[in-house]
């Protein structure tokens, strides 16, 4: 009775080794077939000017993106030089025509240098003024309006 027990064994160890045999001549075979797929029609030329090929691809790649990031810099500091920072007040410069049609616009750039532009609405006339900010100091007199314009820009 053992030795059937022990022939047994072998048997399932030989159908188990069996099986696992044939799946990986399956692996096998399949990824051979691939390398076949990949190599025809090539030979060692070919496949070195392939990578000749891919190599000089890459150089053109990264002169382009050399090229794209030094663009990209220079749209970037066009950008900080210009206006975007802007206080506005709106105020009634002669007590008698109500409804605030005078104001304070100040624009300036990164380092807050730009200017305020003032226009005072009256019934009769109306008056602008524009006094130059230099990395955020005046060196006019400002009035009120024109601080409070100052001070919203530096802030935003």
């Amino acid at each position: 009775m053992s030795d059937l027990i022990y022939i047994g064994i072998i048997v399932c160890l030989f159908l188990i080794f069996l099986v696992l045999h044939i799946k990986q001549n399956k692996k096998i075979s399949r990824l051979m077939k691939r390398y076949e797929k990949f190599m025809k029609g090539k030979n060692a030329e070919n496949l070195a000017d392939a990578l000749e090929e891919n190599f000089q691809q890459m150089e053109r790649l990264e002169i382009s993106h050399q090229k794209t990031q030094l663009k990209m810099e220079e749209a970037l500091h066009g950008i900080t030089s210009t206006f975007h920072k802007l206080g506005i007040v709106k105020y009634d410069a002669f007590k008698e025509m109500g409804g605030n049609l005078s104001f304070a616009l100040c624009l300036l750039d990164d380092t807050n240098t730009g200017f305020i532009l003032n226009t005072m609405h009256g019934r009769d006339s109306s008056y602008t003024y524009i006094k130059e900010i230099i990395k955020g100091e005046a060196y006019a007199t400002l009035g009120e309006e024109e601080k409070e314009a100052l001070d919203k820009a530096i802030h935003s």
